[in-house]
Formats: C-alpha cells, structure tokens, sequence
C-alpha cells in the first residue's frame, strides 16, 4: 500500500517553486538520467557509492549538507547510541536524528533485508520518524512505521516523479517534517472513506 493518497500529495505539490524544483531537475538528469552511470552506479558496490548516492541526490539535488563541511545535516556510517553497530546514513537536524538510511547495491533487488536493518537503528534513535532504504536505482521511504512506504524509481525518473521525491525528501521538508503531516492527511482521508462506505452499506442493507 502506497504511504501517500494521491489525491493528498497532489494538493501539497501544487505548493512546490516550480522554478527550484526544475533546477534541481536538471542537476538529478546529469546523474540519474545518464545511461553510461547508471550502468557504473549498478556495478559498484554499496561501500563504493554510498558517500557519492548521498553527495549526487541528497545534497546536489534536495539541500542537504554532507559531514564534515560545517553545520551539516546529512552523514554516513552513523553509530547506534545503544550498541556499535552503524546505519549507513542519517538525517540530523538540530541535534536529533530525524532520519535513519539503509544502502544495498543494486545487486540486492530485494529491499527486505535493508528495511529490517534500518528500523533496528531507527529504533536506537528515539526522535527519529523517517526511514530511507535504497539499492542506488529504488529508494523507499517509510513515516515512523513499516507497515507501508512510499517508492521511487531512481534510474531515468521523469520529471513528475521527481516533482513528487523532491516534496517529501528535500531538506526544508524533512524539517518542516513533512511526510509526516502528508501520511496524518492521507489516514484521515482514508478512514473518512471508510466511514462513507460502512454508513452507505448499513444504509443499502436496511
């Protein structure tokens, strides 16, 4: 099930700078639109790409800071604060560990495994409420639990698709959290909906 109700994020992209999010757009294609990287991108391993995945998507086209450059947001191979175990990646704003990452290689087209890897480091991070798990061609986001998650195809994304990762992955909405405020909109739609279909099937049954 999609995290996201379309007719919900639509309202929320109509908000989106047009001009911001083409620019940003153009920066993506250079990487993700390429045909001659993405095959390099799919031979790499994962400790070979990660630091450039997070370098070419997070911080050229969605505003992030990498460590070590001062007052950075994002960083790799970030430690456990319960055990020495480390997540791939992390998303920190103010001081609090917003996001956990989990990167395969493309080679793992199965993303169960990293799912279940990045939400045992989520949960040794008490402010967290976003998980992002990624073979460099498929990210997945998940708001606070596992039970859905919303996916991009990476490799060639078009621009619509693109419209719709930038609106819930940029940095200014992670901070402004977001996904969070989208998926608590797309609930109360669907259980309105429900509500509609259980009162219109009593009303059909009486």
């Amino acid at each position: 099930m999609a995290l996201f109700q379309k007719s919900v994020l639509s309202k929320y992209l109509l908000g989106l700078d047009h001009n911001k999010v083409q620019k940003a757009y153009e920066i993506f294609k250079t990487k993700y639109c390429n045909n001659e990287q993405i095959i390099n991108i799919k031979k790499s391993k994962e400790e070979q790409y990660q630091e450039g995945f997070f370098r070419e998507l997070f911080v050229d086209c969605l505003g992030y800071i990498i460590n070590p450059t001062p007052n950075y947001n994002i960083t790799t191979e970030f430690r456990n604060l319960t055990n020495a175990k480390k997540a791939d990646g992390a998303i920190i704003i103010n001081g609090k560990t917003i996001a956990v990452m989990e990167l395969k290689g493309w080679d793992t087209q199965d993303l169960r495994e990293a799912e279940s890897q990045a939400f045992e480091y989520k949960y040794n991070h008490k402010d967290s409420k976003y998980v992002i798990v990624s073979n460099f061609g498929i990210l997945r986001l998940y708001v606070e639990t596992s039970d859905d998650f919303e996916e991009f195809k990476i490799f060639n994304m078009g621009f619509e698709e693109f419209r719709k990762l930038y609106l819930v992955l940029h940095f200014d909405a992670i901070c402004r959290n977001l996904p969070l405020e989208i998926r608590a909109e797309t609930l109360s739609q669907d259980e309105a909906v429900s509500e509609k279909l259980y009162k219109d099937y009593h009303l059909f049954k009486v």
